[in-house]
């Protein structure tokens, strides 16, 4: 059978492709749990400093709606996705999600999930779930409002708003969006910018970013000082700031 999830890691960046073309790159079981494993393999691996994940012509037409259409409560529990998404958010390593063609429903989840979103502009992205007699089911009400605020995102989920690339990175809900043609070449761009960045540095930041969404202002603030003074523990620091002062590329070894 012919694999549906593709990785390639190449310079300590891992590609991760999605390839159903025949059904829009939709979301089955099969394929988030490939994408689970993958999830592991990744945290395992030390020397995976980014990961890009993409689809062939379109990223993911959302979930596969005749493997849920009789499901029970009791059932459709077992198909969620959102574990493995959680799994995605978790990564230390930055993640982009590169967004061509459809990012519906669990597909913008999946997307949602990744630290940064590009997108073509013509791409369709957004929550179709209320016109078939359901919700976002992975993450889409948590991480949506917190990125475009509450308003937008309960506007956007309610009333089934597919908007463009282009549209969506007016509101916040990608971070750029370029012509198709140009999209992997931005990708890379993004991918060459972030690979030269310190592991350790980038590592902190992710981690700083999700925990203050936990706290109060003050333990927030509090936290993350702590967390900036013990990277000044780390041979990510003193590589980076030694290079710096000697006009050099440093050498990150992400310790």
């Amino acid at each position: 059978m012919e694999n549906k999830v593709t990785i390639n890691i190449v310079d300590d960046i891992a590609r991760i492709e999605i390839n159903r073309p025949e059904a829009l790159n939709a979301l089955n079981r099969s394929i988030v749990d490939e994408l689970d494993e993958l999830f592991d393999q990744i945290k395992d691996n030390n020397d995976v400093r980014l990961l890009i994940i993409g689809g062939t012509k379109n990223f993911a037409a959302g979930a596969d709606i005749k493997q849920m259409v009789d499901c029970t409560a009791t059932e459709a529990g077992k198909f969620l996705f959102s574990g493995t998404f959680n799994k995605l958010e978790s990564l230390e390593i930055p993640t982009i999600a590169v967004i061509d063609g459809y990012a519906l429903g669990g597909g913008f989840e999946l997307a949602l999930a990744c630290d940064l979103r590009l997108a073509s502009i013509e791409a369709k992205i957004g929550f179709p779930e209320t016109g078939i007699g359901i919700m976002p089911g992975a993450g889409g009400t948590v991480r949506l409002p917190k990125l475009i605020g509450e308003g937008k995102a309960k506007e956007l989920i309610f009333l089934g708003t597919i908007l463009t690339g282009e549209e969506a990175e007016k509101i916040g809900m990608v971070n750029k969006a370029v012509p198709a043609e140009e999209l992997k070449e931005e990708a890379e761009r993004w991918a060459a910018k972030l690979i030269k960045k310190a592991p350790c540095g980038l590592a902190a930041a992710k981690r700083m970013v999700a925990d203050a969404d936990k706290l109060d202002k003050k333990s927030a603030i509090e936290l993350e000082a702590e967390r900036w003074a013990a990277l000044f523990n780390t041979d990510d620091q003193k590589e980076g700031m030694k290079a710096h002062l000697e006009k050099r590329k440093p050498v990150y070894l992400g310790r």
